[in-house]
This record gives C-alpha cells, sequence and structure tokens, in this order.
C-alpha cells in the first residue's frame, strides 16, 4: 500500500469527521426534538422552578450541540473548491469536541429533569452524577488513556490533531 499524499490525508480526515459527526448529529437531533416537545406535554405543568431551569439548561445545550456539529457543513460551503482542506479539518475538529460538550451537558441535564420529576431530588442527583461520570468515563477518560498509551503513530488512520500543520 502507498503512502497518501497530504492532500489525500486532509481529504480522508474531513471524511471521517464527517462521518463521526452524523453519528453525533442524530443523537443531538432526537434529543433536541424530545425536548422541543415537551413543554407541551400534559405534565410539564406541574414541574418546579428548578426542574424548568433544568429543562432550558438542557434545550439550550442541545441547540449549541446542534449548531456546533452542523457547523462543518456550512464552513465547507463557505470554502468549496479554495483548497482549504486543512484549515476545514482543524475548525471541524474543534467544533465537533465543543458540541459533544454541549451535547454532554444537554443529555445530562435531561436526565437530572427527568429524574428529579419521576423519582425525587436525592435519587436524581445521585442517577445525574453516575450518568456524567459514565459519559465522561467514555468521552473523555478513556479516549485520553488510551492517546497516552497507544502513542502517537502517524501513519495510523486516526491522525493526532497535535501533529497537524499550523496548531
Amino acid at each position: 500500500m502507498s503512502k497518501e499524499t497530504e492532500k489525500q490525508r486532509w481529504q480522508r480526515n474531513f471524511a471521517d469527521l464527517l462521518q463521526e459527526l452524523r453519528v453525533a448529529q442524530t443523537g443531538v437531533q432526537i434529543l433536541f426534538a424530545f425536548l422541543l416537545t415537551l413543554p407541551f406535554s400534559s405534565g410539564f405543568t406541574r414541574t418546579t422552578n428548578f426542574q424548568k431551569d433544568t429543562y432550558i439548561v438542557a434545550l439550550l445545550a442541545a441547540a449549541a450541540a446542534t449548531a456546533m456539529i452542523i457547523s462543518p457543513v456550512a464552513f465547507h460551503r463557505a470554502l468549496f473548491r479554495q483548497g482549504r482542506k486543512p484549515e476545514l479539518v482543524r475548525f471541524a475538529h474543534r467544533v465537533a469536541i465543543g458540541g459533544l460538550a454541549f451535547m454532554l451537558i444537554s443529555m445530562v441535564s435531561a436526565v437530572l429533569l427527568i429524574t428529579d420529576f419521576v423519582l425525587g431530588r436525592l435519587a436524581a442527583l445521585v442517577l445525574t452524577g453516575v450518568t456524567g461520570a459514565w459519559f465522561l468515563t467514555f468521552w473523555l477518560v478513556l479516549p485520553l488513556a488510551a492517546r497516552r498509551n497507544w502513542g502517537d503513530d502517524i501513519d495510523d488512520e486516526d491522525d493526532n490533531p497535535r501533529v497537524l500543520p499550523g496548531d
């Protein structure tokens, strides 16, 4: 197998990133749709001020996640055929991380809202803490540990963003 050119590598990185964003986009869109319909359900009138505040955090975080996860598409359209793939990949990488962070906030807030409504405050706080730790384990701790333990191999399929020019 021959070595890919730098242009091919940037193209592959962008295609890989778009595939990852498609998965995240579906999840955040489903969560956002659920949150948009929630105030119109009959039980929403029984929510406490704390639950309403939690709902607003979840809703706004889902909106922010949606904007960030979809933004590489708009960025690509603005730079289409200008040979700016490295800048696009760097931008998309950063907003993907930001979008996932907002998605985490939205999901954990939604868990807090629902568990507080169904089970009460103490159980909700415990379950939300466990949920947040679970997400952080799989979305941050394990990937960073793998990155540290496996080392950097720039010939690997997943290029380390630290080795990108200009970063």
